[in-house]
């Protein structure tokens, strides 16, 4: 029998891995998924839609548990918001034109960490952006300023890079719009946050065409574990479904089913890999 000691030792061998959850508020499938993945100890982190119409019923709960909070910065889906939101390709291009008003950009950012800290009453330990929107030009440099001015003091504070890992195992249709997602500023937001002194994780996973059921996705999961290096994320938008839902994305759902299930442990196992809590 392995000795407490043994364990210990066993489990400091394995990588720790970055497991993050998009989508914290967006429904009740979403936050149902994410809370019942962190139970099972199979999440490190979860992004929060501060607008999303079920962030604050579910704060409390994610409050219990033990994984890092973070901001889902959200420049793109029309949650009935105010201020500054476009579609992703109109935000593209007029933030890579320098188009933006800024003072409408740091009003977005200033709003939504305002909120995020009321509800869960305390700062995110991280930040993110829906559909990656926080690594544009302008963007970044707005939401690096304001994150330096209120926690340029907090231990541990990061940053989500989308710095991809090399992925021989993916369909080269899935390996290129992971490297798209990189190219649209990953190495800017990598540089500007260590100026800043904040972390950044080393690698990114999970980027694909949220298509193929469970069955592609069991492909998928074991193609970035196989990968994965102590620090990395891996970004998943999981949803458990329940009979009295109207509406459920079966992709996510299949997201949640593996992920809670043991396709994702055998993974973890068979690779060396842990999920970091």
């Amino acid at each position: 029998m392995m000795s407490s000691q043994d364990k210990q030792a066993s489990n400091g061998d394995l990588k720790p891995l970055i497991v993050c959850a998009d989508d914290f508020g967006m429904n009740p499938a979403a936050n149902r998924a994410i809370l019942a993945l962190a139970d099972a100890g199979r999440l490190s982190a979860t992004s929060c839609l501060v607008d999303g119409p079920c962030f604050a019923q579910g704060a409390a709960a994610l409050r219990a548990r033990q994984v890092q909070k973070g901001l889902h910065l959200n420049f793109t889906d029309n949650l009935g918001q105010p201020g500054l939101h476009q579609p992703l390709k109109a935000l593209i291009c007029d933030a890579y034109l320098y188009r933006l008003d800024v003072a409408a950009v740091r009003a977005q950012i200033v709003r939504q960490l305002d909120r995020f800290e009321a509800v869960m009453g305390q700062a995110p330990d991280y930040a993110d952006g829906h559909l990656h929107v926080h690594q544009l030009p302008q963007i970044r440099d707005e939401l690096v300023f304001e994150l330096s001015r209120r926690y340029g003091h907090k231990p541990g504070f990061w940053l989500r890079s989308t710095q991809m890992r090399s992925q021989p195992a993916m369909p080269a249709g899935l390996r290129f719009k992971a490297r798209v997602i990189q190219a649209l500023g990953a190495g800017a937001l990598v540089k500007l946050a260590r100026e800043s002194g904040f972390q950044t994780n080393p690698r990114f996973l999970g980027a694909y065409d949220f298509q193929g059921g469970a069955a592609a996705y069991g492909r998928w999961l074991d193609a970035w574990v196989s990968v994965a290096q102590p620090g990395d994320v891996m970004m998943c938008h999981p949803e458990q479904a329940q009979v009295d839902d109207a509406r459920i994305d079966p992709q996510r759902n299949a997201e949640f089913t593996l992920l809670h299930g043991p396709a994702f442990a055998n993974a973890l196992s068979r690779y060396g890999v842990r999920v970091q809590v």
